[in-house]
């Protein structure tokens, strides 16, 4: 996965949502609203609550939720040693069968990452 791919995935997922706000009811708004809410800054910070969204995204395995919680993450400043750990919760949950989604991961990652990470 490239950083254009990643880009490219990051614009289709906010025209995506725009044509899903155009028909959405009270029900589908309130559950959006949630989940913006629910990883702002609080008891835990944003960066704590991203390696949480990216761990439950790779025991889902959704690859959609991978790529977007790996973006944050890497905006909220993860380390390789941070990501490392992340994705070992991942696979312990979830077991062999997120190996591929653990491998997109890493990779998507290290197109990401800064180069303070290392």
């Amino acid at each position: 996965m490239s950083n254009q791919k990643l880009e490219t995935f990051q614009q289709e997922r906010l025209q995506l949502n725009d044509l899903v706000m155009k028909y959405a009811g009270l029900s589908m708004k309130r559950f959006y609203h949630l989940d913006v809410e629910v990883y702002k800054e609080g008891a835990l910070p944003q960066k704590t609550k991203e390696m949480l969204g990216l761990v439950a995204s790779l025991v889902l395995r959704c690859d959609d939720c991978i790529n977007y919680h790996l973006i944050r993450c890497t905006q909220e400043g993860l380390t390789d040693k941070e990501f490392e750990e992340v994705m070992s919760i991942g696979l312990i949950v979830g077991g062999s069968i997120t190996i591929p989604h653990l491998r997109r991961a890493f990779q998507g990652w290290e197109e990401l990452k800064p180069p303070r990470s290392i």
